[in-house]
């Protein structure tokens, strides 16, 4: 998108439907971006980061950040394009983000308009209410930073392909040829996480994918390595809050049939 000429348009939109598996290859925007889903899971990732974003929350992506979206189940979105020069109190950096009752009509209302022209009183006063929406977004804990160190970065291919396993550090450590104390100098250096906390996470935003795609609560805790399905509801709750089934219901019903 372009700003140039200033045309009036303070904020755009556009709904979209995508299949499970599309990808969105790696672009930016010289407009802001709030990404809003309402079917099934997104998977943001930039240079840095990893957010999953799923059903009844949105991801921010601001101007100029490079970002790629792959899509589990399929995939609902409806886009707000906000002027950068707008605001200067929106977020700075990629986040997701509950969606208020509020914000979502506002999405819903904007799609239906097409977009909003400050020079219209009526889309103006709406774009003011949209922005007050946007400046107080409530962040979600749904991102997984990356390592850039090549050893890091083993490790990260390695639990990704089998989140189930639950070899230690050491074994991990040993297996690309490094040592377990690099690795976790690297993790805290790098993600400002420690590996096993890293690895806590990605773990829980798998199984949000796997939780979209239409597994049950106790599939998913094995798929991801816990021991029990206790275990599972007990670390979910203490990352987000609540249990899967009310993530899920206290945002509103997932679309994608996902039995939780």
């Amino acid at each position: 998108m372009n700003t140039e000429p200033d045309d009036g348009l303070d904020i755009r939109s556009l709904a979209s439907g995508y299949p499970t598996g599309f990808v969105i290859d790696s672009h930016a925007h010289v407009w802001h971006q709030l990404v809003y889903a309402t079917r099934g899971v997104m998977t943001v990732n930039t240079a840095d980061s990893s957010w999953v974003v799923p059903s009844h929350r949105a991801v921010w992506v601001p101007a100029g950040v490079e970002h790629e979206i792959e899509m589990v189940g399929t995939v609902s979105l409806r886009t707000l394009y906000v002027r950068a020069s707008l605001s200067s109190a929106l977020p700075k950096q990629c986040c997701v983000v509950n969606v208020s009752p509020l914000l979502r009509e506002l999405i819903l209302r904007t799609i239906q308009i097409g977009m909003l022209d400050r020079k219209v009183p009526a889309q103006k006063r709406m774009t003011g209410v949209i922005l007050d929406q946007l400046e107080t977004l409530r962040t979600v804990p749904l991102r997984l930073p990356m390592p850039c160190d090549a050893r890091a970065l083993r490790v990260v291919e390695l639990v990704r392909a089998s989140p189930s396993e639950t070899h230690s550090l050491d074994h991990i450590a040993r297996e690309i040829g490094a040592g377990k104390r690099t690795i976790e100098r690297l993790f805290l250096a790098e993600t400002e996480m420690s590996f096993g906390k890293w690895r806590q996470q990605l773990r829980m935003l798998h199984a949000l994918r796997l939780l979209a795609a239409g597994e049950s609560v106790t599939t998913v805790a094995f798929a991801v390595g816990y021991d029990s399905t206790s275990a599972f509801i007990s670390a979910f709750k203490t990352t987000l809050g609540t249990t899967p089934g009310r993530y899920y219901a206290e945002h509103g019903a997932n679309k994608s049939g996902t039995r939780i």
